[in-house]
Parts: structure tokens; sequence; C-alpha cells
């Protein structure tokens, strides 16, 4: 990943909130035939090992963990994309000044790379899926658990899924969030976002206040 120094973030803290905002990454690995692509949800435990594994599951349909199982020493990548928006220079003071600007696109992304296990385990299958649905039903109003459904269908759904755990060897973050703009640009494109219709540009906009050093952020 391109990285210019001013859009670097490497604070773990940051880095494992947006993989936990945004859990949806997308698997990356290499295959005789080339780069072999998933979306799949995962789960954080950043207090294991160095940098932390996610953990996840495939469905045994799915021809990606079987390349995972017959090449154990290939390394993965998989991102995760947070809020991003795309900057229109019309809320650049410098396109009043000079009108030397161009359109740009601002989001927060985080990059894992690491080594990918295969695991077929009923007991880690169980514990895998509780995690999962538990993370994302905690706060509902009539929040749904595994234990809600019949056991034996459970089984069943375990039965056609295989786990995946990836041990994080290195792990980079990159906010391109209007750092690099003079601070009436940053200014303009908070302002801006403020009155977009996207339903991320509300973070978006705080992201470029507490970043570019806006309204004490």
């Amino acid at each position: 990943m391109y990285q210019p120094p001013h859009f670097n973030e490497t604070r773990p803290e940051v880095l494992h909130a947006l993989i936990r905002a945004h859990p949806l990454g997308l698997l990356i690995s290499n295959s005789v035939g080339g780069p072999v692509a998933d979306p799949i949800p995962f789960l954080l435990d950043a207090e294991i090992d160095t940098h932390g594994k996610l953990r996840a599951h495939l469905a045994k349909a799915n021809p990606h963990w079987r390349l995972l199982a017959d090449n154990p020493a290939n390394k993965v990548l998989i991102v995760f994309q947070g809020s991003d928006a795309y900057v229109t220079p019309s809320w650049y003071e410098t396109k009043r000044q000079t009108g030397k600007v161009v359109p740009t696109w601002n989001y927060a992304i985080v990059q894992v790379r690491g080594t990918a296990k295969i695991i077929d385990d009923g007991a880690w299958l169980a514990r895998q899926i509780a995690d999962l649905t538990g993370q994302h039903e905690d706060g509902r109003e009539q929040a749904w658990a595994v234990t809600d459904a019949p056991p034996d269908f459970i089984q069943a759904q375990i039965k056609g899924i295989v786990g995946l755990e990836i041990t994080i060897e290195d792990i980079t973050g990159k906010w391109k969030v209007s750092q690099n703009r003079p601070i009436a640009d940053r200014e303009g494109v908070a302002r801006g976002l403020d009155h977009e219709a996207s339903p991320q540009s509300p973070d978006m906009a705080t992201l470029v206040r507490r970043y570019g050093g806006l309204n004490g952020e």
C-alpha cells in the first residue's frame, strides 16, 4: 500500500478499533491462476501473540479454504475498509485563491498480513460462531443467540463450515483525511462533509477535524 508519512496510522488501539467497527474484511491470497479474494466477517483477538489473531469461518463449498490448507506457508492479506468519502475541490479555499486543485478521495483503511491456519474442529467452530454472533447481537432489543436455534440444526450448519485463524504478522493503517491540505482547506472539507447526504460523511467529517487539528480535536 502506498503510504505517505503524513497518512500513516500506527497506534494499535486505533487500528484495532477500525477492524472491530468494520469487521467485514477482504481476504486475499495467491493461487496458480492468480489472486483470490472473499469478503468475510472477522473477529479480532488483540491480546494473543505480538499483534493479535483474526478468527473467521468459510463455507466448505468455498474452494478458498482448500487453497489455504494446501499452501500453509503462503501469506494472506486482509483489507478492512473504514469510512470513505469523495472530496470535491469546491470545498477548498485554495480553489478560490488559485484554482490549482483537483478532486480526491478520503478514506481510512487497515491492511493485515499473516499466516492462515484452517481449523476443522466442532468445538472451535461452535465458539467462533457464538462469539461472532454475540459481538453483533450485543445491545439489540431482541438479541438473537446461537442457542435460540435447535441444536441439531446448528450442528448441521457447523458441519458445512471450516475455521480460519490468522496470526497477524504485520498491520498497517492509512488515514487519508485531508492532513496534507492547508488548514483552510481542511475546514472547508469538514464543513462540506457536514452537509453531504452519505451515511459515512459524518464519520469522515469527524476524522478530518480530529486529524487536521480542528475545533480542538
